[in-house]
């Protein structure tokens, strides 16, 4: 913005931009689905540049506008998961964190915004989320099948298939946190790099993550795993299913980060015999298209985390 620009313009402008940017994610299925990750950046410079208390505010009267545009409920999902994140993100900015701390406070406040829009619209609504999505699954499943059989699809197949809806079913119900915690997870990411990318071109600073191979995270998640391993094994086998949940939770969450510290350990490794780009990258397709090459880099990068490879084994 220019500096003829005064802050209250700027503010109306910004969030105007916002309301813009929702509503064509809300109106557009295909391009709106990309639209929806810059939904946050307005409110992060707005932020950035007028504080916290601007940023709150533009963020109100973006869901007002937006709820009258579209409709109240996607209104409210959009601000309390993007505008809250681009709020956050400005914030950090202003209080010159480091880009880690950053990216931790956005997946907080992301989290944070999940959880409450999930027990707000089970409120409003009066109705199991979890409950309908995992019934509205069953029923799409059903009429696949249905129309399989329509199509003379071999019965005993189909048979076989249906056996396995329902275990995956009860699954799904079980691990709704880690589906909300990787929701949070894409809010987070897709505010950092938007913001990543449209910062600098504003003649705005935002501090960049350490090089990939630098990746550590703390030794506090291969406990965590452990402790969900064990877990979960003590709730299958004896019918605990409150037991089993955090303990299957625990497990993936965890393996998750230690997935990612895998790959940067394995990344260092290249690093260090300079390796070339295409060969990393034939490398990692081949890892993730596998399970068990999936799995294993994974518990490597848990015990990384106890052990620290790259100190120990790295050192010129």
């Amino acid at each position: 913005m220019g500096k003829s620009v005064t802050p209250k313009v700027e503010g109306g402008l910004l969030v105007a931009i916002t309301v813009i940017l929702g509503a064509v994610s809300f109106l557009l299925p295909i391009v709106g689905a990309f639209v929806e990750f810059f939904c946050a950046v307005p409110l992060a410079v707005l932020t950035t540049r007028q504080g916290i208390g601007r940023g709150l505010n533009a963020t109100v009267v973006s869901f007002i506008l937006l709820a009258m545009l579209i409709s109240p409920i996607p209104a409210l999902r959009l601000m309390l998961g993007f505008g809250l994140c681009g709020v956050a993100l400005g914030w950090s900015v202003r209080k010159n964190f480091n880009a880690v701390r950053i990216f931790f406070t956005l997946l907080v406040v992301s989290s944070a915004a999940q959880v409450f829009t999930l027990v707000l619209l089970i409120a409003v609504m009066d109705v199991n989320l979890i409950d309908t999505q995992i019934e509205l699954i069953r029923e799409s499943f059903a009429e696949s099948f249905a129309m399989y059989e329509a199509m003379g699809v071999d019965a005993q197949r189909i048979a076989e298939a249906k056996s396995q809806v329902e275990p995956a079913l009860k699954t799904l119900a079980l691990i709704v946190p880690t589906l909300m915690m990787t929701t949070a997870l894409m809010t987070a990411t897709a505010t950092w790099l938007t913001a990543h990318w449209i910062f600098p071109k504003l003649q705005m600073k935002l501090p960049t993550l350490p090089p990939f191979a630098e990746w550590r995270f703390p030794v506090l998640f291969f406990y965590t795993a452990t402790i969900g391993g064990l877990g979960l094994y003590w709730g299958l086998t004896r019918g605990w299913t409150e037991i089993q949940m955090i303990s299957l939770n625990l497990l993936l969450v965890s393996g998750f980060i230690g997935l990612i510290q895998g790959f940067a350990l394995l990344s260092a490794l290249f690093d260090r015999h300079n390796v070339s780009k295409f060969v990393r990258r034939l490398i990692y397709v081949v890892l993730m298209l596998n399970l068990f090459f999936i799995q294993l880099v994974a518990i490597t990068g848990l015990i990384d985390m106890l052990f620290d490879y790259r100190k120990k084994f790295f050192r010129d």
